[in-house]
């Protein structure tokens, strides 16, 4: 049978690694166990392929030296970090719960390398491919239990929007018509799809759903958007067999279109109206401190007076910082790592943030249904959660009044120990300190950066990250420092259970 270029070039590629490594390298890398496909069985990923194959078959503990190996001879992180996400991609499709995770922090480690000094850069991509390939070979890697594969396009009704039948198939949870409505759906252009695909995105309040289908756009910067179908259809797969339950049946799928009617938000221009600080603190308050419907339309409202997407977006974002800073941590019954007051992994304030970060970067990359749509489930989805939580916010004013010094090395040096005790209140109140004196806050990244690195983070070390840094970058200076005071307390709650892989990685890299 004749292949096509794409796979005439994967297999010479392929052939062009197991040249270099040798066999019996390569039998022990699994690039051995080469199986040939019919054409039109399995995706492939044209020059990629390779990687992506060793990425798939590769037991972790083999994969870093042979990634290392790849470094030192050019290959380039980002081109690593691609053939990651079209790895976890192929072989998981967005079905299992490690597996989403791990894909939705390829890209953040893949920013958060660029912070990192020179030789140190590989370790926070390195550490979550590491990840990608425990949790790979946990489902067979390889050829054979993919859940990706190609798939055709259905002929779309020519008086429907795609997006309309693309629900209808999800809502009936019929996975074989779902996929193929959505193949013809990306055979526009991806921001085209991506639009359509956002109408299930916004059907659910769930955490996953939404920074599934945020990370994986943000992920074509690193593949190419020729990649967007394989990338975007994990949200389709996820809307169904996810773990929401997939109904796309919660209360906001009504209540969205009724605001947007309410409000007359579709067809008006995206407003350009700029807040002062009062208006956003004051609607930042209000959407933590009420429900989701009364969030919505104070969201669609603030819309509707002309004011910019970037103000309501800044104020869902403090009310879910909010979150984490009134956070009582978790119970005295959870035990283990995330154990009595921790607030790390998926606490509920870094669930929020994460989620607050998705809403607010999709309205930036979508059309102005979507820019109107996002922020006002976003605000939905923020709200509600002040019930349980403290009465002050973190830091307490208590270990505030501790603070003697005013020097920037020794609050960093004190703030360091803090973390190493697992001390949230102390931690915080330094931070706070350091921000209010007008130190740089750059030292303040390198500093936690290090232990988000260092640190297993229980899968949400990284997107957490960066989120922080996403919003401290535009937020305005009244309120960002809140955003890495909230940083430092979940770097304290993980710290003490190193990254799997992380000291392979380091002593590869020779650090």
């Amino acid at each position: 049978m004749e292949r096509t270029r794409r796979e005439f070039l994967a297999d010479v590629g392929r052939g062009m690694l197991i040249a270099t490594v040798g066999p019996a390298v390569a039998s022990d890398l699994g690039l051995a166990r080469v199986v040939a496909d019919e054409e039109g069985k399995r995706l492939t990923f044209g020059n990629l392929e390779p990687l992506v194959s060793l990425m798939q078959e590769t037991p972790a503990v083999k994969l870093l030296p042979a990634l290392v190996e790849k470094i030192r001879t050019g290959t380039e992180l980002r081109t690593l970090t691609a053939a990651g996400a079209l790895a976890n991609a192929r072989q998981l499709g967005g079905q299992d719960y490690t597996g989403f995770h791990t894909f939705m922090a390829l890209s953040p480690a893949f920013e958060m390398s660029r912070e990192m000094p020179e030789d140190r850069r590989a370790l926070p991509v390195l550490k979550v491919l590491y990840r990608n390939a425990e949790i790979i070979q946990t489902h067979g890697g390889g050829v054979g239990r993919e859940h990706l594969k190609p798939v055709k396009p259905i002929a779309l009704p020519e008086n429907r929007a795609g997006s309309e039948v693309l629900r209808e198939a999800v809502f009936a949870r019929d996975m074989n018509k779902a996929e193929g409505v959505f193949a013809a759906i990306a055979a526009q252009k991806p921001e085209d799809a991506y639009n359509d695909l956002l109408h299930i995105v916004q059907d659910e309040m769930n955490v996953h759903r939404v920074v599934l289908a945020w990370r994986a756009w943000q992920t074509l910067d690193l593949t190419g958007k020729e990649h967007a179908h394989t990338l975007l259809r994990q949200s389709v797969r996820y809307s169904i067999n996810g773990d929401d339950g997939g109904t796309g049946r919660g209360p906001i799928q009504k209540l969205l279109p009724k605001l947007l009617d309410q409000y007359k938000l579709v067809g008006k221009p995206i407003g350009t109206r700029q807040a002062e600080d009062a208006w956003i603190e004051k609607l930042a308050i209000a959407i933590y401190g009420s429900n989701g419907e009364q969030a919505a339309d104070a969201a669609a409202a603030a819309l509707a007076e002309g004011f910019a997407p970037e103000s309501v977006g800044e104020a869902i974002s403090l009310a879910a910082n909010r979150v984490v800073l009134f956070d009582r941590g978790r119970g005295a019954k959870s035990g283990g790592y995330k154990g009595n007051g921790s607030v790390h992994g998926d606490s509920v304030g870094v669930h929020a943030s994460d989620a607050a970060n998705a809403w607010r970067s999709i309205a930036r990359v979508s059309n102005a249904r979507n820019t109107f749509a996002s922020l006002i489930v976003g605000a939905y989805h923020t709200a509600g959660q002040a019930g349980n939580q403290l009465k002050y916010p973190y830091p307490p004013a208590a270990e505030l009044e501790k603070i003697q010094t005013k020097e920037a090395d020794k609050l960093l040096q004190e703030a360091e120990a803090a973390i190493k005790d697992r001390e949230q209140a102390r931690v915080c109140a330094l931070i706070h300190r350091y921000g209010d004196l007008g130190h740089p806050a750059r030292a303040v990244f390198d500093l936690l950066i290090k232990y988000a690195v260092s640190e297993d983070g229980a899968l949400h070390g990284e997107k957490y990250y960066r989120t922080v840094s996403e919003e401290f970058s535009t937020m305005r200076p009244a309120f960002r420092w809140r955003e890495l005071v909230a940083l430092a307390r979940v770097t304290a709650s993980e710290y003490g259970k190193p990254a799997a892989g992380y000291a392979d990685a380091c002593k590869l890299l020779k650090l």
